[in-house]
């Protein structure tokens, strides 16, 4: 009998266990990390329909909606949200302010493409890089938001053509004359090119959403932004579940994603392909970052696929706040500068610790399969030994609160086919990298690497082949 009990209250426990995942997809997730993390749940939205057509937009690719998604957003919004629903074609705009409880939901076929005319951009007080800034309105922005969502089967396109910089080096000479023609400013050295010398400072980023709560985007295309693509800052309960990022890789500054001091927030099922870092980990830059004090932290990163672009997965190089309880799982990089990078450099100070990667694949990495590099932007260890300053004017010897710190780093099962470097650990003398574990490590390089300035290296089955 007391058997017969137990097995009942085991199958009412599994069959709450299944109940739970259904309602909730995505505790898969968070279930059995290596850290302890809520789950993170999608936003919900009444159920309520407003269509962009509906209030004098056109999609037919010239006409300017901007009025039109305003007014629909407002409409929207008095009603107590829902889904404004973009259809088929190719809507022209002006930048686009979210609200709360409401999903923007691009209908397969559908184009949201944002002026490049930058006087529909007003610059405003903003976040950039770090630290506060005054650029120009990002295309879709939104502030302080509690259940908002980009959802659908379209594409977002930013114009970024209009707004960034070119480096002759990057492109054909095709691609240059093409776009440099039309006037714009240049370089003494006439290889480096700006559309204008407004656009040098203040070109925006194509997604900005600041203090959001409970967000979702989901199956949409963002691509060809003015500066990075996607920049979450300080948002909690976060999901970016099957979408792409793409820029073309001489953007400058074109990061796919970039998730800053954010908390609780899931990566999952997506597809990079970037002119700068693809997956980028962030807590803001030196002493502002440190005030600021708001770590990364709870993330997952699962299934993602990552094409060009400087980093596959970057941690830093402004994570002045700390980066805390991250897991990259089962996602491939081809054709990255880098696979894994982690970089900071003197003056930033933070915590990065607690980061779990585990079944990565890499084909053809330009650079390193695996990088800690805590003189990014600034001399090498020789130089600095040498007395050639990096922010400080001298070789230091006591580590203090402006000194970034690397420790507790586990990372297994990878395999990389062809890379430039394998493994390249470059501590500083006065804060070393601390508490890596690499363990099933696979990868065949040209060179085998270099280990500078670390502590307690653990490796296990790492096995580097050169070519």
């Amino acid at each position: 009998m007391k058997q017969k009990i137990i097995v009942a209250i085991m199958a009412v426990a599994g069959m709450c266990l299944n109940t739970h995942a259904a309602n909730n997809p995505y505790s898969i997730y968070t279930a059995n990390l290596p850290f302890s993390m809520p789950e993170v749940t999608a936003p919900t939205f009444p159920n309520r329909l407003v269509n962009l057509q509906d209030y004098g937009a056109k999609g037919d690719g010239t006409s300017l909606c901007t009025e039109a998604f305003a007014k629909a957003l407002d409409a929207l919004e008095k009603k107590g949200g829902g889904r404004l629903v973009v259809p088929r074609g190719v809507w022209f705009t002006g930048p686009i302010v979210l609200r709360s409880n409401i999903d923007l939901h691009l209908e397969q076929g559908a184009i949201i493409l944002f002026s490049g005319d930058m006087s529909l951009y007003p610059v405003v007080e903003t976040v950039y890089e770090g630290k506060a800034d005054r650029r120009c309105q990002s295309p879709i922005s939104g502030h302080n938001l509690i259940n908002v969502a980009i959802t659908g089967r379209g594409v977002i396109d930013g114009n970024g053509q209009n707004w960034r910089p070119l480096k002759k080096w990057k492109v054909t000479d095709k691609q240059w004359d093409k776009m440099t023609k039309g006037g714009g400013v240049m370089s003494k050295k006439k290889d480096l090119w700006y559309p204008s010398e407004e656009h040098i400072r203040q070109r925006p980023v194509l997604v900005h959403l600041n203090n959001c709560r409970n967000v979702m985007l989901q199956n949409v295309a963002f691509q060809n932004s003015p500066a990075w693509n996607i920049h979450p800052l300080m948002c909690e309960n976060l999901i970016i579940d099957g979408i792409t990022a793409r820029n073309p890789f001489y953007a400058q500054n074109g990061d796919a994603l970039d998730l800053e001091s954010c908390r609780n927030a899931l990566v999952i099922n997506s597809v990079f392909d970037a002119g700068d870092d693809c997956i980028c980990i962030k807590s803001g830059k030196d002493e502002e970052g440190r005030k600021r004090g708001r770590p990364c932290e709870n993330i997952v990163v699962s299934c993602c696929t990552v094409f060009a672009g400087h980093g596959g997965f970057t941690v830093g190089s402004e994570m002045s706040g700390g980066v805390r309880n991250v897991l990259v799982k089962d996602c491939q990089f081809l054709g990255t500068d880098v696979g894994l990078r982690f970089k900071s450099t003197r003056g930033r100070g933070g915590v990065v610790e607690n980061i779990y990667i585990n079944g990565i694949s890499m084909y053809n990495i330009i650079e390193d399969a695996l990088i800690f590099d805590l003189y990014y932007g600034g001399k090498s260890v020789t130089d600095e030994m040498d007395g050639i300053n990096q922010g400080t004017g001298k070789a230091l010897s006591v580590a203090d609160e402006t000194t970034p710190c690397f420790r507790d780093i586990h990372i297994e099962n990878i395999i990389c086919r062809g890379a430039s470097r394998a493994l390249y650990f470059n501590g500083l003398p006065e804060q070393p990298i601390r508490n890596i574990y690499l363990r099933n490590i696979n990868i065949t390089a040209d060179k085998e690497g270099e280990f500078k300035y670390c502590e307690n290296i653990k490796k296990e089955n790492v096995v580097i082949r050169t070519q």
